[in-house]
């Protein structure tokens, strides 16, 4: 989150961007929190078995769940316009942005990718698609995320003005000139542009194979139609959370190095940035959409949820039932969907 209003010349009004943030950041913690925590519920205790698309979808499940967790405190600040909570946990607070940011782009192409070589390659990748391996690329993620994120974090500085302390904005022009726009070129390239590549690959190379497959049976065009809502639910995702502020972020970061000196310019990109950066942090409530989707186990976890759900519902119902247990028991019974 590298924002500043005030750059030379040019002064762009964006106050309004303090109440969208803490609204939708708001919105994002409350939804965000109720998926993830549902998630890791489904993925550390429902799940008899993991295979290797579960695994990088339990880490997608934890990136996102730590994000959330310091959402409060982007809020707080973005209320009161003041940072309370420390130099270092602002840097701290940076860093879990573009780790999760990041970290999602990263997990996603790899279900991705997973995706590409069990269709494409069933046999041939049976010695790749491995739990063991997902978990080594896993470990190998985590790695790469948090150098490029606590790089970016730990690379800014917090200001003052006054008796506020700033966070995520109000960084110097010398600032981006000497380290941060060298930063968001790299991340942007490393964490953005390659996975995207890479995503739109597997996606095509898919979609040509189900093409050249002989779709005659009812139960094998019912299992394309299935991979084809896979691939269009991932895409759209992907691209709707990540093309706009990554796109943005290189502008933003050219406006600021001085490198585009134009006012309009710097007025539509800095105009622009908080609504991107507001799409970008939706994701952590979207990634439950593709683990329902990209996973047949997660469909039936909740299947069987909801069919445990309703039959609980219709026993209690019933004439001269009581609720199983005690009413702690059921309470829960009803909640652990």
């Amino acid at each position: 989150m590298l924002n500043n209003s005030t750059g030379g010349n040019c002064t762009v009004q964006d106050d309004f961007k303090y109440n969208l943030y803490s609204s939708s950041f708001s919105i994002v913690f409350i939804l965000g929190l109720l998926f993830n925590v549902v998630a890791l519920y489904i993925f550390t205790c429902s799940l008899k078995q993991r295979n290797e698309t579960t695994t990088y979808m339990l880490n997608l499940v934890v990136c996102d769940t730590l994000f959330v967790l310091s959402l409060p405190f982007r809020i707080c600040y973005f209320l009161n316009r003041k940072w309370s909570f420390g130099p270092e946990f602002c840097k701290i607070s940076v860093a879990l942005f573009y780790m999760n940011m990041y970290g999602s782009i990263f997990f996603l192409t790899c279900i991705s990718v997973d995706r590409f070589l069990a269709i494409v390659y069933p046999l041939a990748s049976r010695s790749l698609r491995t739990k063991k391996k997902a978990e080594i690329a896993c470990c190998s993620i985590w790695l790469l995320v948090l150098s490029i994120s606590l790089a970016a974090g730990f690379q800014l500085e917090t200001s003052s003005a006054g008796n506020k302390n700033s966070c995520f904005e109000n960084f110097s022009s010398v600032q981006w000139k000497s380290k941060l726009s060298k930063v968001a070129v790299v991340i942007v390239t490393v964490g953005f542009v390659i996975p995207l590549l890479i995503n739109l690959f597997c996606s095509m190379m898919i979609l040509r194979t189900l093409r050249n497959l002989d779709m005659v049976q009812s139960q094998r065009q019912l299992n394309k139609t299935k991979i084809l809502r896979m691939i269009v639910v991932h895409l759209l995702v992907f691209c709707f959370c990540f093309i706009p502020y990554n796109v943005n972020l290189v502008f933003y970061a050219l406006v600021r190095s001085k490198a585009i000196d134009n006012c309009a310019v710097e007025t539509i990109v800095k105009t622009i940035y908080p609504v991107a950066l507001c799409i970008a942090v939706t994701n952590c409530c979207f990634d439950p959409v593709i683990y329902y989707f990209t996973s047949e186990t997660i469909q039936n976890c909740f299947k069987r949820k909801s069919h445990a759900l309703i039959s609980t519902k219709k026993t209690y119902d019933a004439p001269n039932n009581e609720p199983p247990g005690n009413t702690a028991h059921f309470l829960i019974s009803k909640l652990m969907f």
